[in-house]
């Protein structure tokens, strides 16, 4: 038992390094995306995302949204999915529960797991 333990606490620390070198770069790029991606609109942006909205409903009603290629509209549909995900995913955290509200009760209480079981 006593060279298993010794064992054990020589590989520890020769596998931890390149381990936490290997995990450290790959933070890193998870921070940088997470402080682009990840952060609220500042307000100097509002009118960027009216223009677009704007674009897209122009889009619709004119037609235009037949000229796309099939990249762009797999795309734009990924990203619509995207946003349809978060708000589905927004809606079980705030009920608290991924089952639904409980039935017959108007203020959207979360439903206690055992009325569903």
């Amino acid at each position: 038992m006593a060279a298993i333990v010794n064992r054990v606490t020589n590989l520890v620390p020769k596998l931890a390094l390149p381990v936490a070198r290997y995990g450290q770069s790959k933070l890193n790029r998870f921070w940088y995306f997470a402080r682009v991606e990840l952060r609220p609109p500042m307000p100097n942006e509002f009118g960027q995302v009216q223009e677009g909205i704007q674009q897209i409903v122009r889009s619709a009603t004119t037609g235009a949204w037949r000229k796309l290629t099939v990249k762009q509209f797999a795309l734009n549909s990924l990203v619509g999915l995207e946003v349809m995900f978060w708000f589905y995913i927004g809606e079980c955290i705030g009920r608290g529960s991924i089952i639904g509200y409980r039935p017959g009760r108007s203020e959207g209480i979360p439903a206690p797991y055992k009325y569903f079981m």
